[in-house]
């Protein structure tokens, strides 16, 4: 029998019993549905809750801390940098560098001076970081490849310029920006110099460098570090704790080995954040911190979640997979005529189990197709109106889990060939129950 004769007889058969089929057909659409959309649910849930995380702080950072650091571990230095630099999965390495003499130096522009908080950070790193401006451009390494003689204010820190002589406080004291107010100094276009500054027991005349200043940084409170004063480069801005020490004549302890405080390490994903983290604790800097302590509990209990939804809606399609074998093996039973004249008639025996195989899996294909349609509807309407006012239709830790039902391709073809299946393997009992029928037996059959 030619695959065309066998589709034809396959349909006709389904077709002639349209009631059986049609509510077989709507226990492998309720079956779909309930797989799709419960597991749909549960990745707009954990979707939700990675924005949400992504709020409170990139998802791929891992803070170094080197406070009472471990004693048999190598000093957290440019050395010990440029090993985690060179671990694999690692984008970019930059301190948060906190300077060791705080006041060391002063910039300036005509009468106003800002002598706030610096922090020196790795300037090749800011935009790998997700640093944005909100004027002119990233910093680029000169002509002699580094970043001496730049550096960069915070949307924030512009404000903080002072005028010695009013007052002796800040100009809005970092609220001009709220206020309305303008900066009294345009950092990108008014010129500015760094004066290191000297102790009243120093008689040495003050260094003074030239700056610019090539674009204003967001203030974002999720950064690490966070530009909420002025970014230097950290080997500029050592240099230049070099030249206070040698203006102010303070001595450095031979014995005290440099190590950073802090570091910043970003990952290239995700995923490969325990790992890096792992690999940076074996180094002997156990004094870490991630996301990913908030985020893998997290994470768990979402896919528990999925897992408990998924099983719901595969209880419903087992229900109706029995639904399709009741169906098949009723088909045999008033068909058993048919299946000896077949056989009479020199039918192969495989086709007729290919031929009842063929309207078990039509059954699951139709169900599926239009389950997984009704389940864009319902992902639709759950989407547009199920969040209420609020946008939430669950909770998860105190946390609010968005009114989002998310159906990716996969899940969509996934739905379809499973549902396919599940009417084929229904199927192939009362197949091979159809094959084994005595041709003889079959046609006496009434």
């Amino acid at each position: 029998m030619r695959i065309g004769d066998m589709v034809r007889v396959s349909l006709s058969n389904l077709w002639k019993r349209k009631v059986r089929t049609l509510l077989t057909v709507t226990g492998v659409v309720v079956g779909t549905c309930a797989i799709v959309v419960m597991i749909s649910l549960g990745l707009g849930m954990q979707k939700t809750m990675q924005e949400s995380l992504a709020q409170m702080g990139d998802l791929t950072i891992i803070s170094i801390y080197n406070y009472q650091a471990n004693p048999d571990a190598a000093p957290l230095d440019d050395e010990a940098l440029k090993k985690i630099r060179e671990m694999e999965h690692v984008a970019v390495v930059t301190p948060s560098y906190d300077p060791e003499n705080w006041g060391f130096c002063t910039i300036k522009s005509g009468k106003y001076q800002y002598d706030s908080g610096i922090v020196g950070v790795d300037m090749s790193a800011l935009a790998a970081l997700g640093y944005e401006l909100q004027e002119g451009e990233l910093p680029q390494p000169n002509e002699q490849g580094n970043y001496d003689g730049i550096v960069l204010f915070s949307s924030e820190s512009v404000y903080n310029f002072r005028n010695p002589k009013k007052n002796n406080g800040f100009f809005m004291g970092g609220m001009g920006s709220s206020s309305g107010e303008e900066p009294p100094v345009n950092v990108l276009e008014d010129k500015l110099e760094i004066v290191i500054n000297k102790t009243e027991e120093s008689s040495k005349k003050q260094p003074t460098y030239k700056v610019t200043c090539p674009g204003i940084l967001m203030t974002d409170w999720s950064k690490q570090p966070s530009p909420y004063s002025v970014f230097m480069d950290v080997n500029y801005m050592r240099k230049l704790e070099q030249e206070y020490k040698k203006l102010n004549g303070i001595k450095e302890d031979q014995n005290k080995k440099f190590a950073y405080q802090t570091v910043i390490v970003k990952v290239t994903d995700m995923k490969y954040v325990a790992e890096v983290e792992d690999a940076i604790k074996a180094m002997g800097y156990t004094n870490t911190n991630s996301m990913e302590s908030i985020r893998k509990p997290l994470e768990e209990q979402s896919r528990q979640q999925q897992m408990i939804f998924g099983g719901l809606g595969a209880i419903s399609l087992f229900v109706a997979a029995l639904g399709i074998t009741n169906t098949m093996i009723m088909s045999i039973y008033e068909r058993t005529r048919e299946i000896g004249v077949m056989k009479v008639l020199g039918c192969v025996v495989g086709d007729i189990r290919t031929m009842f195989l063929m309207e078990a899996g039509t059954i699951g294909f139709i169900g599926g197709v239009i389950g997984l349609g009704i389940s864009y509807l319902l992902s639709f309407l759950i989407n547009t109106f199920g969040g209420g006012s609020g946008g939430n239709i669950n909770t998860i830790g105190g946390m609010g889990i968005g009114g989002v039902s998310i159906i990716p391709w996969w899940l969509a073809l996934g739905a379809l060939v499973f549902a396919t299946m599940v009417g084929l393997v229904s199927g192939f009992s009362p197949a091979n129950r159809a094959v084994k029928i005595s041709a003889l037996t079959a046609i006496r059959q009434e």
